[in-house]
């Protein structure tokens, strides 16, 4: 059975809630509210496939302490322009 677009952005805004590391479900979290929904649906499965990377790698990417991957260049340079206005918790 195929997913809807609907429960397939509904399952991304969960899993970038949930990351493990708290800054990234900050950051995640808020452009997957911001973004998904006037995504393309490639665009999506690109997104979807961020998802699988491991939470340190998308940290360092996010943060400029890794480099990142060509795939993922447009879509992180993207995430990092919102990401200045999100505060890390106490």
């Amino acid at each position: 059975m195929t997913e809807t677009r609907e429960a397939m952005i509904k399952r991304m805004r969960m899993r970038s809630m949930r990351r493990g590391i708290k800054e990234m479900d900050l950051v995640l979290s808020a452009y997957a509210d911001a973004h998904l929904g006037d995504m393309t649906d490639q665009e999506l499965a690109l997104y979807d496939a961020l998802l699988t990377e491991n939470d340190h790698d998308i940290y360092g990417w996010v943060g400029g302490q890794l480099a990142v991957p060509d795939e993922y260049t447009a879509l992180i340079a993207h995430i990092k322009q919102g990401a200045h206005g999100v505060t890390r918790p106490a």
